[in-house]
């Protein structure tokens, strides 16, 4: 890597810690196309996974690791000696590959492997140790750094380096710290820990207090030349810092960031995209760079602006992140050469037999929608049925609704192989469906989110339905798009159910199973 002091390394964690987020899991195919997208976006590490939390991230890791093309492949492991192999068989086949590990080191996570202080600083050399003995390039991390006893923390970083980690990264774990205080210690380990000029120091900033991109703009003015960050800032809890927010705050405001990425920012808003679509958790509207709104403008008096100048209003131009500046709609007499075109204009590659899947389905809506919007074609194109695992398919559904009495619904569905058929009753047509869905296929799952948002305008806009399930303790999320809103629903219950049922298999062979805890700490 450059030492290069205006170079900020961009460390995407979409698929580890922003897996992470209840109901966010990704099928082993998305992972492997989302880690595709952040390596040709021109993210410099990929955190790939925990290889020891399950057979599925050891192989989804592996398989990123194989395929990368630019990016450094990073995997996780925790401070012991079974979780550090793991990482290493995981990222082997990389052509530029990095072990991360982690020990939590603050009172509170102390006590949860309970380690003496003294215990803990023989375990980070003997386990960074081991890291450097298996790959050149290890990054640490003092989980809960930020509420760490400075004395101590600085023990620990010390002792790191010593043991050969070559990047140091400073977690805010809980997202409690202030930017002021990011800067500041930041630059106070690199001016108080020996041996801090020969290493990267990292931020990695939790949005708890929705200061995660503030900290980590901060951490970089205090000396921190790695963000950790995630695509939509996705992650546990409020989120992580977001990719998006940084890079483009760099970029745009570099007279007072004068710091640089090797980050292609067109492609942004493609991925976002698609990451909200594997993920399941839509983009908030007002969200900074890649909500809907973040190039819109309502009041007459913006409006008037926009049409004088668009600087006006707009501070970065939309094509920078890849959106596109026209919403051109097609109809049902477009060709696929039309839509090939349009696709392309989105960002969208695709080969001959998917688009050939991708016009039956833009011909369908066609037919029932009299003009079809760019938001509508990602949405055919984000919105993914469950097909590899469709244990469950919807054949055809029938609602009958009346003023002050239940809605009635007549579902036929394909259960493995066998098409059944059932009639319900419910408080109204969504949860009539539902109970449809379940007295074919009886189930103990809790609704966890049911999120319905318009594609685009009209009466006759899709319909895009989020669903999360919970079933013992596993979470899944289904997603589908459609002109009737009781049958996008249906179709997204049923694509979660799908998940859960293809993870239950999985966990009842061993091929899934997380065991991500502190057991093997001590």
């Amino acid at each position: 890597m450059t030492t290069d002091k205006d170079r900020v390394w961009i460390f995407d964690t979409t698929l580890r810690d922003g897996e992470q987020s209840p109901g966010a899991t990704m099928s082993h195919d998305e992972k492997l196309e989302i880690a595709g997208l952040l390596d040709d976006m021109g993210v410099d590490i990929i955190e790939a996974g925990f290889p020891i939390a399950s057979e599925g991230d050891f192989a989804a890791v592996s398989e990123i690791a194989k395929n990368s093309k630019n990016a450094m492949i990073c995997g996780l492991a925790r401070a012991n000696f079974k979780d550090i192999d793991r990482c290493a068989e995981a990222i082997r086949h990389a052509e530029k590959a990095r072990i991360h590990t982690f020990i939590g080191t603050s009172p509170l996570h102390r006590a949860i492997p309970n380690l003496t202080m003294d215990e803990m600083a023989d375990k980070i050399h003997e386990t960074v140790t081991h890291a450097r003995n298996l790959c050149e390039n290890v990054q640490w991390s003092p989980m809960d750094a930020t509420r760490t006893e400075w004395d101590y923390l600085c023990r620990v970083i010390e002792i790191a380096i010593r043991a050969g980690a070559t990047t140091i990264n400073i977690p805010d774990t809980v997202g409690y710290t202030a930017p002021a205080e990011s800067a500041d210690l930041i630059r106070r380990l690199i001016e108080t820990v020996p041996g801090a000029d020969d290493v990267i120091f990292a931020t990695h900033c939790h949005n708890d207090l929705g200061m995660a991109t503030a900290n980590a703009l901060a951490a970089v003015a205090g000396g921190a030349r790695q963000i950790e960050c995630t695509i939509n800032g996705l992650g546990e809890r409020a989120g992580n810092t977001a990719l998006e927010e940084v890079v483009m705050a760099m970029k745009t405001r570099h007279d007072i960031m004068p710091w640089k990425t090797g980050i292609d920012t067109t492609k942004i808003m493609h991925i976002s995209r698609r990451v909200s679509a594997v993920s399941g958790f839509n983009v908030q509207f007002n969200k900074a760079i890649v909500g809907k709104n973040a190039f819109a403008h309502e009041s007459g008096i913006h409006q008037d602006g926009m049409l004088k100048n668009r600087e006006n209003f707009e501070i970065m131009m939309p094509e920078d992140i890849g959106l596109s500046g026209t919403s051109l709609p097609l109809g049902k007499h477009s060709g696929r050469a039309a839509l090939r075109d349009k696709l392309e204009t989105l960002g969208f590659d695709v080969g001959d037999n998917q688009l050939k899947d991708i016009f039956v389905r833009f011909k369908d809506l066609a037919d029932r929608k009299k003009e079809v919007f760019d938001d509508d074609i990602i949405a055919l194109m984000g919105i993914g049925e469950g097909a590899e695992d469709a244990h469950l398919k919807l054949i055809t559904l029938r609602v009958a609704c009346g003023t002050g009495g239940p809605a009635e619904a007549t579902l036929v569905m394909d259960v493995d192989g066998e098409q059944k058929t059932a009639i319900e009753r419910g408080d109204g047509p969504v949860d009539a469906a539902f109970r449809a869905v379940r007295a074919l296929h009886p189930n103990s799952t809790h609704l966890e989110l049911y999120q319905v948002s318009a594609v685009t305008e009209g009466t006759d806009a899709q319909a895009t339905v989020s669903v999360r399930l919970e079933e013992d303790g596993n979470i899944a999320t289904g997603q589908s798009a459609d002109t009737d809103t009781v049958v996008a629903s249906t179709k997204a219950y049923i694509s979660a159910l799908n998940r859960l049922i293809t993870r239950r298999q999985k966990l009842g062979t061993g091929g899934d199973k997380r065991e991500v805890s502190y057991k093997d700490l001590t």
